[in-house]
This record gives C-alpha cells, structure tokens and sequence, in this order.
C-alpha cells in the first residue's frame, strides 16, 4: 500500500514542534522571502475566487489523503497537521503569503528522502494550492460562497442500493478519505460489495456486524484487496440488521471513510 506525500518536508513536523522556518526569529526572514509573492486569494473578499476555488479542489484530490486540514474537511494522518504546523508561526506574526511561499517551494523541491512524487503540481495549479492553504490554514469556521461547495461533503451522495445481489460503494473520485455515500441498503443473502476507486489512493471496503462508525467493533465479515485504481470486491452473505463499511488503511475510517449498511 502506497500513500502520496504532498508535503514531504513538513512531514518532520508535529503538533509540538511546528517547522523549523517557523519557529522563533525565523518568521521575518520568511517573509521578507515571500515580499514579491502576491497575495490574491488570500483576503476576506477572496472566497469566490475562481483561483482559490481550483486551489481547495486541487488540494483536496492531491494532498488531503495525507493532511488535516480544517476548512478543507480533509483529515489524512500520513503527513502533519497543517494547522498545527503553522499555528506557532502565525501566532508570532508570520504573514500569510509567507505561508503561501513555504507551501510552494516545498511542492517544487520534494525531499528527494520522502514519499511526495515530484512534479505533483505545476504553475498556476501549484500556485492555486498554496494559495488556499495560506488563506485557509489555522482558521476556525467553514468555507463560505462557491467555496463552501467547491468539494462535495465527504460521504454526502446517495445512498448505494443492492441490485441483483450486487452493491457498489465507489470511493471519493477527490481524493477524500471517505465513500461517495455513508449509507447503503441491501436485501439479506449472498452480495458482492463493490468498490470502485478512480482516486489513485489505496483504498478497501470492509464489513462488520454492527453500527459502530469510526470505533472498530465486532468480528470482520470480509474484506476486499486494496487498489488505488479500479474496483475491489468482496463477497458475503448478509442477514436482516445494520452493518458498518469502512476502509482498512490505517487512519482512513478513524478519518471519516466508514458508513452504514442496512439489511432488511
């Protein structure tokens, strides 16, 4: 199983320790690094901003497997926590578009030690990243405007519904650690549980008796490969009763991507 590592350099990082540019002194000097970066997207007045609505979409589908971020919804655990890790910094009055500027140099010159593949994102797509996450990191709140539904909610589609013994639960196509829905309906007797994943992050579906969300509970009633892409299956026979789907990397159901399955 293979993550993508948008930020490899932050990956040193922890929420006790934030980055070594952002510690104590260092703050002034980054930002008179990023004195001739613009600061588009990154005011109140830039929430519809067609650039920093391509940047939320971007990050989500190539970095939020990886990190947390709160106005994104994205909660990956492979790398830091990018609130965390520039929540010092900013508390010490690192300006935002020095923020942007770190974000940017660290997509162009991965850690050539790290997992991050390079050349994961070029000019204006890069450019829009780093913008959203400079705007958006350690802020409270949600989203407003079209940004707010720039990335569909994790798990917000239709419920999946069994078919002729068959039930597909794609994977989040954005990169989210989550399925396209969180509920799923089936008669009882033999299914094949399907998984479709286009997202290029490793993913399963797993069933156990039980509603038991993110917390593990209950025996395993299957489980399917992995894939990063194509579609995964598991087969299993279902009795009347509610039942929990959720993926079996590590971090990803704690995440977010489990859902419900009742069978009548």
């Amino acid at each position: 199983m293979s993550f993508m590592h948008p930020l490899p350099a932050l990956n040193r990082l922890s929420a006790s320790r934030p980055p070594r540019a952002l510690r104590p002194r260092a703050g002034a000097a980054l930002a008179l690094g990023a004195l001739a970066l613009t600061t588009a997207g990154c005011s109140a007045k830039g929430a519809d901003n067609a650039n920093v609505i391509v940047g939320k979409q971007a990050f989500v589908a190539k970095c939020g497997s990886c990190h947390t971020l709160a106005r994104a919804s994205t909660k990956g655990i492979v790398g830091p926590n990018l609130d965390e890790s520039f929540r010092v910094g900013l508390a010490e009055g690192l300006q935002r578009n020095a923020v942007r500027g770190v974000v940017e140099k660290q997509i162009q010159i991965p850690n050539p030690k790290g997992a991050m593949p390079a050349e994961l994102a070029h000019g204006a797509t890069l450019k829009d990243i780093a913008t959203y996450v400079s705007q958006s990191v350690d802020r409270s709140g949600q989203d407003t405007g079209l940004l707010a539904s720039a990335v569909e909610a994790p798990g917000a589609g239709k419920p999946a519904v069994e078919k002729g013994g068959k039930l597909q639960i794609p994977a989040s196509p954005t990169g989210q650690l989550a399925y396209v829905t969180g509920k799923a309906i089936a008669n009882a007797g033999p299914a094949t549980v399907e998984m479709p994943n286009t997202s290029g992050v490793s993913h399963n579906i797993a069933l156990e008796p039980g509603a038991h969300g993110a917390t593990p509970g209950g025996p395993l009633l299957g489980a399917s490969p992995f894939t990063t892409k194509g579609t995964a299956s598991v087969s299993v026979t279902l009795k009347p009763g509610t039942y929990t789907f959720f993926c079996q990397a590590p971090g990803h159901r704690a995440a977010g991507m489990y859902g419900t399955l009742t069978v009548k």
